[in-house]
């Protein structure tokens, strides 16, 4: 596994609501952007925002938060 693959199952695992907050957490406090949160740790975007869409939650670009 790569370390981008390890970092991604960590983020598969923890629970939506929970991943969300944190996200949009970082998102507020420290990124300027999803894409840059995702390169920094290491995830992956898409299955970051799969996840967050089965409590239907979408990234929204211009409020750089998950809403």
């Amino acid at each position: 596994l790569s370390s981008s693959s390890a970092a991604s199952d960590v983020y598969k695992r923890q629970d939506p609501v929970m991943l969300m907050s944190f996200l949009n957490t970082k998102l507020r406090d420290r990124y300027s952007s999803l894409e840059e949160l995702c390169q920094d740790l290491e995830a992956d975007q898409a299955e970051l925002e799969k996840k967050l869409e089965t409590i239907d939650y979408r990234y929204d670009p211009g409020k750089n938060q998950f809403v």
